[in-house]
């Protein structure tokens, strides 16, 4: 984003300070940096990206997070209706599932990359892992984009990254905001984390699994990341970098070394999890070898 842009998006949002009390079983919206806002939960997240020319919103939690997520976009001062993108890390219940009453109930238009449509419009139902166990209500995509395209509204900039694995179209954001002379590189990143029981060799539904994993590791490297966000807080350690009523300060969320130690541990745990795969088809392979070979 242009720093020019920036500033003047900058004057015109409304200081947190001034913004209504949350309700008491909401926790409480927060300014992360420039003119993007934490509206999620304490662990499921939820960004709101402020422009002059309306707001984009990323990820809605579950079903009954589409509700909580306007309240908290009403408490920093802001409209739901002024909505006009929605966009999701991935497409499993815990981020997406509100997406369909986030759209009706605001007008948004939902964005997706085209990897990630499908599973978006089945209502989950097409996931290769959870199946028709993983479905929500189906969301009708307005605007299909594709790895490395831009969305832009209202002077702000946000690049789409395909980082593959978790699902088939799981999408890192990126964005650079300006704020007191110095531009900051904000990265939303899908980390490539492996669900538990997956199969990684010879996965009908997801033949090239492992090749898409590494592509995820390797496009994430390859990203600049100052401010360090994720689908899930816990996955940067929100609330040890924030507590509710803070006062809000730029560096608060700028974490490279943080962003660094967080990829490479989800590497290492995947390919900890695909050599043991490995190793217990040749351990089969053997058993089934010596009963071919010994005499019964």
């Amino acid at each position: 984003m242009h720093m020019l842009r920036a500033l003047a998006v900058l004057a015109a949002l409304p200081l947190i300070a001034s913004a209504a009390t949350p309700p008491q079983h909401l926790f409480p919206p927060f300014r992360i940096i420039g003119n993007l806002y934490y509206v999620g939960e304490d662990d499921l997240t939820s960004y709101l990206i402020v422009t002059p020319k309306g707001n984009i919103l990323i990820n809605t939690g579950f079903e009954f997070s589409a509700p909580e997520i306007q309240a908290r976009i009403k408490m920093l001062g802001f409209r739901p209706s002024d909505l006009k993108i929605l966009l999701v890390t991935h497409a499993h219940s815990d981020h997406a599932a509100g997406m369909a009453t986030m759209k009706r109930t605001t007008g948004a238009k939902m964005w997706a990359i085209e990897q990630e449509a499908p599973l978006l419009e089945s209502g989950g139902k097409t996931d290769f892992f959870f199946g028709i166990n993983g479905w929500f209500n189906p969301v009708q995509i307005d605007h299909v984009f594709k790895d490395g395209d831009k969305i832009e509204l209202g002077g702000t900039e946000i690049t789409a990254h395909l980082t593959p694995g978790h699902t088939k179209g799981s999408t890192s954001y990126s964005l650079d905001v300006a704020e007191n002379g110095r531009t900051y590189h904000v990265l939303i990143a899908n980390l490539p984390n492996l669900n538990e029981g997956v199969p990684l060799l010879h996965n009908p539904n997801y033949p090239k699994i492992v090749q898409d994993y590494a592509r995820a590791f390797d496009a994430l490297k390859q990203l600049p990341c100052d401010v360090f966000l994720a689908s899930h807080a816990g996955q940067f350690h929100m609330l040890q970098k924030y507590r509710p009523g803070m006062p809000y300060k730029t560096e608060t969320f700028v974490d490279p070394d943080g962003y660094q130690w967080a990829l490479q541990r989800s590497e290492i745990a995947f390919f900890r999890e695909l050599d043991e795969q490995r190793q217990e088809e040749q351990a089969t392979r053997d058993h089934l070898h010596f009963k071919d070979v010994i005499p019964q």
